[in-house]
């Protein structure tokens, strides 16, 4: 790896970004007609949505794989000054914080649906009146089982697969925090040995909500079930899909340590991997108490 550069470092024109931009378009063009395609059981129309949806899938990971294949050759190149670090950190220290603000929205109607909307429905306050009027039959409990129109649903308890989850997810925060020790003391074999513990218990994480999506199912717990199965499956859906992003993360980082490309004294990519996931961790934690639990 060669000397950083003590020159402030400004990148050649890029092709990425716009390309970025319009793989995402692909992604939100397909996806919708994908997702209206099978809400509204549109049998012709609607069908290319998923076509488009897969093409924006491949066009992203062809755009994430080019991207990161220039900056790697960046940074070994030497070219990231220190400042370009301190950089790239306040970057993912802002990312992470908008990522905090996009759950933290989800979070709050959660507990505006929980503690006022529903109480309201039920004739709390001074809404006893809305209450006697449109749905004299409706009880206001968490979970909501039973919604104002009649439909029914069915709640997850804590104590099966999502505690085993929990547990998985906190012990992978605690085989990679023995990686990023490894990696600080160039302790390289650990590192791989304790990464790659991580991102099979990153995979489990997936294979175990995927299994309890389909229970969930079975169970009568849809989306569309009233507003309990809607948060149910946004929050957990999106918290998701950041497990996998980040398993995505890890194990290109991880290809990245068996090619000897970090030292302890240059590895911000690694790090921002492991701050992700750790991040990813701790919104499981609320979700958990917050979705499950109480």
């Amino acid at each position: 790896m060669a000397e950083k550069t003590t020159q402030y470092y400004v990148p050649e024109s890029s092709p990425w970004p716009l390309m970025g931009s319009i793989g995402l378009l692909l992604l939100a063009v397909g996806g919708a007609n994908f997702i209206q395609q099978h809400t509204d059981k549109v049998q012709n129309d609607g069908k290319l949505g998923g076509v488009i949806l897969a093409i924006g899938v491949l066009w992203m990971i062809g755009v994430m794989f080019m991207w990161w294949r220039d900056t790697v050759k960046e940074s070994l190149g030497g070219l990231h000054s220190h400042q370009m670090d301190r950089s790239y950190r306040q970057g993912m220290i802002w990312f992470i914080f908008s990522e905090v603000m996009f759950f933290g929205a989800f979070f709050g109607a959660l507990f505006y649906t929980r503690w006022l909307i529903v109480p309201w429905l039920g004739g709390a306050g001074s809404n006893a009146m809305t209450h006697e009027l449109l749905w004299p039959n409706f009880q206001a409990m968490w979970p909501l089982l039973v919604a104002p129109d009649g439909r029914t649903t069915a709640a997850m308890g804590a104590w099966g697969l999502p505690a085993i989850n929990t547990a998985i997810l906190l012990t992978s925060s605690i085989t990679l925090t023995i990686a990023h020790h490894a990696l600080l003391a160039n302790q390289r074999g650990k590192v791989i040995a304790f990464q790659a513990a991580t991102i099979v218990l990153a995979v489990i994480f997936l294979g175990l909500q995927a299994l309890e999506y389909v229970h969930a199912y079975h169970m009568g717990l849809t989306i569309d079930a009233g507003i309990y199965g809607s948060l149910f499956f946004l929050m957990t859906g999106f918290h998701g899909a950041h497990v996998f992003l980040g398993t995505i993360f890890m194990i290109v980082t991880f290809l990245r340590v068996l090619k000897g490309h970090y030292t302890p004294e240059n590895h911000f990519a690694w790090e921002a991997a492991a701050w992700y996931w750790h991040f990813v961790d701790v919104v499981w934690l609320f979700l958990f108490v917050a979705v499950y639990w109480l």
